[in-house]
């Protein structure tokens, strides 16, 4: 059996200095917003290049405490609209809605799996406040025009980056540092992963760095002096041990990704699979590496029958989704298609040279 994504072995490798991390926090006897927070965020942040990296506890809550952040500093207000993907994990959208904001969703591109960029601009109305590009699958979206209408129109940008750990665009800027603020999730499948729950927020702005502290801690900036009414959605010191031991091998680990999508590319020769568009630069990291058929049960079915893995990223569109029945009267073709087909095979920095034949030839002889 291939499994579709092998946890403890990409864990396995650093599992010495996961021991010494954790005898060291053991030994620190300081358990929440201790020094092995302090040092992540560093890292992070000179790894992103922003001023500010703030730990919280999962990626929609970085999401949120973004929006929180603007409400409390006033470029955002109760009601206003976030332009978001309509392909894409509900907790994009959960995000908004909990900030008590908008959602307004756009429909997806068939190429990138992101924004269809023509539709973008009419999606604008005096209401939009935020653009909240996802940079679904690992592959950046198109910044550069995303900041530019964004620029013309006096709106903020915040990246869902939370699958884009490492991505880089042209100028060799990072995701998380390629609009006004970016969320991440540290779950335990990212490119970046916890052995746990985890999540930043990376930001250049100081204002809102101090903002998001505030909120992710009770809405406290002294101890027991609460300012508003915040979260408690803080990265567990544990969590943040394991990542900065892991933050030293992101950027192999995205290389060994790369090379395993390029063997994909060229090996992959069966007209019934429809396989992402991949230019062979650095602005995609693949987290997943998505197929599309037309007839997903069979595939499914061909995959099980040899042993290879897989799962849906993501099965039902956010707009179908029973949590939001607001949204249910509205049509994204496109997406919907997508979320019928899509079908996500192996894809690891572990995966041996063998698995990727064979993943090659199975799809192959579908």
């Amino acid at each position: 059996m291939i499994p579709f994504l092998d946890l403890h072995t990409v864990n396995a490798r650093f599992e010495a200095e996961f021991k010494n991390g954790f005898q060291e926090f053991l030994d620190s006897g300081y358990y929440i917003l201790g020094n092995q927070v302090t040092r992540f965020e560093n890292m992070f942040a000179d790894y992103c290049s922003t001023k500010h990296c703030i730990g919280v506890a999962n990626g929609l809550d970085a999401l949120r405490l973004i929006l929180e952040g603007y409400k409390y500093l006033g470029n955002i207000k109760e009601g206003d609209e976030v332009i978001v993907a309509s392909n894409t994990f509900i907790a994009t959208i959960i995000a908004i809605k909990q900030a008590g904001l908008t959602p307004v969703l756009v429909e997806a591109d068939t190429a990138t799996f992101n924004f269809d960029l023509e539709k973008l601009p009419s999606y604008i109305s005096p209401k939009t406040k935020a653009i909240m590009p996802v940079h679904l699958y690992g592959q950046l979206a198109n910044m550069e025009v995303i900041n530019t209408l964004a620029k013309n129109h006096d709106l903020l940008v915040i990246e869902d980056a939370a699958q884009a750990h490492g991505a880089e665009n042209f100028r060799n800027k990072k995701a998380g540092n390629l609009g006004d603020a970016a969320g991440f999730s540290f779950y335990p499948s990212k490119n970046l992963g916890a052995l746990g729950d985890g999540g930043a927020v990376t930001t250049n702005n100081d204002a809102l760095a101090k903002a998001i502290k505030m909120f992710r801690n009770y809405g406290t900036s002294t101890k027991y002096v609460n300012e508003v009414l915040g979260l408690n959605s803080r990265l567990d010191e544990i969590q943040a041990a394991f990542l900065s031991i892991k933050l030293a091998h992101l950027d192999a680990d995205n290389a060994r990704r790369r090379k395993i999508a390029n063997q994909y590319l060229s090996g992959i020769t069966n007209e019934k699979i429809t396989l992402p568009i991949y230019k062979g630069t650095v602005d995609h990291v693949f987290h997943l590496f998505v197929v599309q058929v037309a007839d997903r049960a069979s595939f499914i079915a061909h995959l099980t029958e040899h042993k290879v893995g897989h799962l849906i990223h993501y099965p039902i569109a956010p707009h179908q989704q029973k949590a939001l029945p607001e949204l249910h009267h509205l049509s994204f073709p496109v997406a919907e298609e997508l979320h019928n087909q899509v079908v996500s095979i192996p894809m690891s920095p572990v995966m041996t040279e063998a698995q990727v034949s064979k993943v090659i030839a199975v799809l192959n002889s579908y």
